[in-house]
């Protein structure tokens, strides 16, 4: 069974995530006060690179938003995601076909047991249902 599944990340295993530089979100947010929104502000104040995926946005933090994580052409470290559980699987397939993701999350409340299989089975790091603020705040600031 995957770690995952048995019990949550390991405190080393988030730590190796918050070491990244780059984090795309999917499901970024324009609409301040929304999680979606306020959690990847949060990681942009504390140094990392947020890149927006939001179909429906041009740009979110003066920086420009992707359509998709697959139209993203720079590196990326971590792909978080702000989408309904059901959606996710298509988005943690394509997080899985890029050679430069090294961890995928979900946020608190998205879970995709299948998706994260698919995830550890490519050698991929898999968080799901937990906050990646959060997991920060407690850990890193």
């Amino acid at each position: 069974m995957p770690y995952w599944r048995e019990m949550p990340a390991t405190t080393e295993q988030i730590r190796e995530i918050l070491d990244a530089e780059t984090v795309a979100v999917v499901g970024c947010s324009t609409t301040p006060g929304k999680a979606a929104h306020d959690v990847p502000k949060y990681l942009l104040d504390r140094g990392y690179e947020v890149i927006p995926v939001n179909p429906y946005a041009d740009e979110v933090f003066g920086i420009e938003a992707y359509d998709s994580l697959a139209e993203v052409p720079e590196g990326v470290d971590v792909v978080d995601v702000f989408r309904p559980s059901e959606e996710t699987g298509p988005i943690v397939d394509a997080a899985i076909e890029r050679d430069d993701v090294t961890a995928i999350w979900l946020q608190l409340g998205i879970r995709n047991d299948a998706a994260g299989e698919r995830a550890e089975a490519a050698g991929k790091l898999f968080v799901q249902d937990r906050c990646i603020k959060v997991e920060h705040a407690k850990l890193v600031a």
